[in-house]
């Protein structure tokens, strides 16, 4: 089965000049590639150079070195950009419109004919809760309607690739909540979402794989299936109660006594003890927790190596 690759970086390298006339390089010699229907997180400390990958692909800045392709579209073709939506870091729309007539501008940018951008205009107000505020000026808005009204715009053409650039900022739990669930079906429809954030809960939650950059410099390319299977160390066993009888037979495969009715069990030895575990009528294994490295221990490993 081919898989097939939206978005490619080559040697991607942005290079600033700072104080005194000091080189500065924001990203260095990024190679990266996402695929189709897949949530790539782009993970990184503050000045990492997410943002700065993310204003190349958009063409909002262009690189010192190497080259992108999206949709096997080269970057200096600017025809790929009908193939994304984008939703910036902070922002930001006129003021004096109402959120219908952003949507009415963005659509007709992209060429949809104003029937269908009615339609979609009305669909995505309902999803993204601001269909009760569709004709109030958008200086009225909250920080977080403005980033819901971002993620909208971002979808009114119906793009087969979302780049993100802080998908969750400024928003409330709830807020924070329905987006989470438009990303995830908008991967379940086919699409590419490409993401950057700080936030190592989304990453796990949302994400199939995971780049970490620190210092302009891609370090790592995590599965996510991975880090949440192969890298479960031990389990958590916790019962109702428990008779001498089976606290000693969990001894026998040096399971850790954790309190009276839980016990930490490794990982060669947790198929034995279930199969070999008599539970019986008065006692009741209420859990089974998986003790693994999380994404943060990975992180913190990977800024240490910095």
């Amino acid at each position: 089965m081919t898989i097939e690759v939206t978005i490619k970086t080559i040697g991607l390298t942005k290079t600033y000049k700072g104080r005194k006339g000091r080189q500065v390089e924001a990203l260095k010699d990024l190679n990266l590639e996402i695929y189709k229907s897949e949530i790539f997180g782009f993970l990184g400390p503050n000045g990492a150079g997410k943002s700065t990958t993310i204003k190349i692909l958009m063409g909002l800045i262009f690189p010192t070195e190497g080259r992108f392709l999206i949709n096997g579209i080269e970057g200096n073709d600017i025809s790929y950009k009908r193939f994304i939506g984008y939703l910036p870091e902070n922002p930001s729309f006129y003021e004096y419109l109402t959120a219908e007539e952003l949507l009415t501008f963005v659509g007709r940018t992209f060429e949809m004919d104003d029937k269908k951008i009615k339609i979609e205009t009305e669909r995505l107000l309902k999803l993204l809760d601001l269909f009760d505020a569709r004709k109030r000026y958008i200086r009225s808005y909250s920080k977080g309607m403005v980033q819901r009204l971002g993620l909208a715009q971002a979808l009114i053409h119906d793009p087969e690739i979302l780049i993100l650039d802080e998908p969750m900022s400024g928003l409330d739990p709830l807020g924070r909540i329905l987006v989470k669930d438009i990303i995830l079906e908008l991967r379940d429809r086919g699409k590419t979402v490409f993401m950057s954030t700080h936030i190592l809960n989304d990453i796990e939650i949302l994400c199939d794989r995971v780049g970490i950059i620190v210092q302009g410099t891609l370090k790592k390319i995590i599965n996510m299936d991975d880090l949440m299977t192969k890298g479960i160390s031990s389990y958590i066993l916790k019962f109702s109660k428990l008779s001498a009888d089976m606290r000693n037979k969990l001894r026998e495969y040096n399971a850790v006594e954790l309190s009276e009715t839980r016990f930490r069990v490794s990982k060669e030895y947790i198929t034995d003890i279930l199969y070999s575990l008599k539970l019986d009528e008065n006692t009741e294994l209420r859990l089974i927790e998986p003790q693994r490295k999380g994404l943060e221990v990975l992180f913190k490993e990977v800024i240490r190596e910095t």
